[in-house]
């Protein structure tokens, strides 16, 4: 069972409620009628990451994205190497016949 979905702006105003204006996580959370643990975990992330602090599902901070982006740079890289060795070895062969 899938749990209820929250838009990022309610978390941060959640959030906020209780970095702001001093309350307690399980009292805005009562407030909220959301369970304190859920809450915990989106100040946990807050508090991680302010600027990103709740990217969707699937989606990745911009480090994480530009990281990634990198990587499969670097494995296209190598593969285009690869395959350019291999070429001038055979034409290497080639010009010695």
């Amino acid at each position: 069972m899938a749990g209820k979905t929250y838009s990022i702006e309610y978390k941060i105003q959640a959030v906020k409620r209780v970095t702001e204006d001093g309350k307690s996580a399980a009292q805005v959370s009562r407030e909220l009628g959301i369970n304190v643990n859920t809450l915990r975990e989106w100040l946990r992330k807050y508090r991680e990451d302010k600027a990103e602090p709740f990217v969707g599902s699937g989606n990745l901070r911009a480090e994480a994205k530009s990281i990634k982006e990198l990587e499969k740079r670097i494995k296209d890289l190598e593969e285009e190497n690869a395959i350019l060795k291999k070429a001038a070895a055979i034409f290497a062969q080639n010009q010695k016949t």
